[in-house]
């Protein structure tokens, strides 16, 4: 998960890094808010519970996909997808995670920049979590800062997912970052969504994240994780 070596944490109504106003995305750049996203949740141990990790629902033929960062979703045991966590409370059901996908650089050397996963749900009463919450397309291939990204994510010391739009700057060819306060522990996996409701970023990669609050990473999405998605959809 996201190493933070600080995680006090302090959120009164806004935290203001900026006060610029977007010229895309969700709102003002900078400022991380409390949101309401179904499609954003967190990711629980079946056997211990405690929200963990954040991940998010895409868009996918069988309707049953979610992403997260892949150092989320190793160990053993079951883990759990609840979208739209609020206050201990599942609003929209748990979800069982009946299949995980990982790239092959992360299998075979944990490297930051294959740091993207993918999980298959279990239906439940019938339906996929895609026909109840909708999903994001997952796109690659998004040159970095192209637009302004949402980062939604879950701190482990809070019940409410946060969230802030920036515009992403490139950390060397494959990873990318942005500068939004807030984002500890427990958000690696948060969806960097553009202002098209396309997720071009997940928090992870560098330090699994970053080191503190103020600045989260992302791998650059790129072939490793177009194939990967395309395998975890069902893709020929």
């Amino acid at each position: 998960m996201k190493r933070v070596l600080s995680v006090a944490v302090v959120l009164v109504g806004l935290i203001t890094a900026s006060t610029a106003t977007a010229d895309d995305g969700a709102g003002p750049f900078g400022v991380t808010v409390t949101v309401r996203d179904a499609r954003v949740g967190v990711l629980l141990r079946a056997a211990r519970g405690g929200h963990f990790c954040t991940a998010s629902v895409v868009d996918a033929p069988h309707r049953d996909l979610i992403v997260t960062a892949a150092h989320c979703l190793g160990g053993d045991g079951g883990l759990v997808f609840v979208p739209g966590y609020r206050d201990g409370r599942a609003l929209h059901g748990e979800w069982k995670v009946r299949r995980r996908f990982l790239p092959r650089g992360w299998v075979e050397g944990r490297h930051e920049d294959s740091d993207v996963g993918f999980a298959a749900l279990a239906p439940r009463g019938g339906r996929e979590v895609q026909d109840v919450v909708g999903g994001n397309r997952f796109v690659t291939g998004t040159a970095t800062g192209a637009t302004g990204v949402t980062v939604t994510g879950y701190p482990d010391a809070r019940e409410t997912p946060v969230s802030c739009t920036d515009t992403p700057s490139a950390l060397g060819r494959t990873q990318q970052r942005v500068a939004c306060p807030g984002f500890s522990g427990g958000t690696s996996g948060s969806p960097w969504v553009n202002g098209d409701g396309e997720v071009v970023g997940v928090l992870g990669g560098h330090d699994q994240g970053g080191t503190t609050p103020g600045v989260s990473y992302s791998v650059v999405l790129g072939a490793e994780a177009r194939r990967l998605y395309r395998r975890a959809a069902g893709y020929p």
